[in-house]
């Protein structure tokens, strides 16, 4: 069984936002807008897209 992939994408700038949300931003390695990475599906990498929801597009890849 294969293990999910999420590919997220930052769609809003992390100016004006808090220190740890710009961590958690810079923690995935999403570092510039429009940046697209792939991340495996884990309960850690999720609670990070959680804190940052509001700045990211998140697509699952099977």
């Amino acid at each position: 069984m294969a293990t999910k992939e999420l590919k997220l994408t930052l769609k809003k700038s992390m100016i004006g936002s808090p220190q740890k949300v710009r961590e958690t931003l810079v923690g995935l390695g999403l570092t510039r807008t429009n940046k697209t990475i792939i991340r495996k599906d884990t309960p850690a990498i999720r609670g990070m897209i959680d804190k940052v929801r509001h700045l990211v597009v998140v697509v699952v890849e099977e």
